[in-house]
């Protein structure tokens, strides 16, 4: 169900770009009679608010001169999931390999698809999916992802408490945990005309002078976590032996939690042009986020609900080379989420880091050569 509704929303999206024009938006039919003047007055405010989202000030920030782009990126993604309960915490990470593929631009839409260089799987190995979709503007942007992680995790912390030695059970495979996240960003430029975030991370304009700018986002973000707690209780012993018994605590014996994430960010971000053509960009946000989550447990309780604030975070960093032709760089990512109860703790960070090359042709006529 989430697939189609992220397919609908991209669709949207796209057919909102789609109406953008060489400099302004398409024209629509004039009505006829008495109302036709108004609608014309309708017309040019929806064509000054598109023209609005890429204003720049061309002293700070080289526009972008092409219509399209293409890029090779190669990708290593970073996560970690640590549940806690009673003194008990447990942290679960996969092995992340390199991922490699093609990405394709249009103006403000960057699309791409990257494979599993040590499986080499087009859709994915032992139920890994992921799909990530942006916009960008000078304005505004927008992230929207899709993230299956599978099930090929390992133990890397664990703190079981009554003595036990977690150290026997670092790098052990577990099969028996699957995480899902579903979620739409998008956040506003307040220094747009000056300061370019596309400029560090779809390398659709380039910054000429080091700026900064305050930004506000919101977004939603759905979580999907299923754990075989059985699994994990026998893996546990099995590693121990007749060593002890492996008293699992019961806010960490249940089969599927699901969290809804409703936030709003605020933070600042800074390009440093450092040299012709290269550009050097920290970015950091903080989101207070409205947590709701349903899950069932393992002990007297039908089950457990979260309906809080929690203090998120997401940083970006991002060192790139662009001539306007060619861009070569590297970039990372990082986001956390956090819930907490009295009895149950999730903290989920992931993030990923990027190397791309890429060139940008078919120049826009403005920038052709008489």
């Amino acid at each position: 169900m989430m697939r189609k509704e992220l397919l609908i929303i991209v669709l949207l999206l796209m057919a909102v770009v789609s109406m953008e024009a060489d400099d302004g938006l398409v024209e629509l039919s004039d009505s006829v009679g008495s109302d036709g003047k108004q609608w014309q007055k309708v017309q040019q405010k929806i064509k000054y608010t598109i023209r609005e989202f890429d204003r720049l000030d061309k002293e700070y920030i080289e526009p972008q001169h092409y219509e399209f782009s293409v890029m090779l990126q190669a990708t290593r993604n970073y996560e970690d999931f640590i549940l806690s309960s009673n003194g008990q915490s447990i942290m679960f990470s996969p092995d992340q390999p390199i991922r490699l593929g093609p990405y394709l631009g249009w103006r403000w839409l960057f699309l791409g698809y990257t494979l599993d260089l040590k499986n080499m799987s087009l859709f994915g190995h032992n139920g890994k999916r992921e799909i990530d979709f942006s916009i960008y503007s000078s304005q505004i942007g927008v992230d929207l992802f899709y993230r299956r992680t599978g099930n090929d995790y390992k133990l890397r912390q664990v703190r079981m408490g009554y003595g036990i030695d977690g150290n026997k059970f670092e790098d052990v495979y577990f099969d028996g945990l699957k995480v899902g996240i579903t979620g739409i960003n998008a956040y506003y430029i307040f220094n747009h005309g000056r300061f370019s975030y596309p400029a560090a991370f779809s390398q659709s304009t380039c910054q000429k002078i080091s700026c900064g700018s305050w930004m506000a986002g919101a977004g939603y973000t759905k979580n999907i976590l299923e754990l075989d707690f059985d699994n994990l209780r026998n893996l546990l012993e099995d590693k121990l032996g007749a060593e002890m018994e492996v008293k699992l605590d019961s806010g960490l014996m249940f089969d599927h939690i699901e969290y809804h994430d409703i936030s709003l960010s605020g933070g600042y971000a800074y390009n440093w042009v450092f040299a012709k053509n290269w550009l050097f960009c920290a970015s950091g946000q903080v989101a207070l986020a409205y947590k709701s989550s349903w899950g069932d447990t393992a002990d007297e309780y039908d089950g457990f609900s979260i309906k809080k604030v929690n203090v998120d975070g997401k940083g970006r960093f991002a060192l790139v080379y662009n001539n306007t032709h060619w861009y070569a760089g590297m970039t990372a990512i990082l986001h956390t989420n956090n819930y907490h109860t009295e009895r149950f703790t999730a903290n989920n960070i992931f993030g990923s880091i990027n190397s791309f090359i890429g060139y940008n042709f078919g120049i826009k006529k403005r920038y052709k050569k008489k």
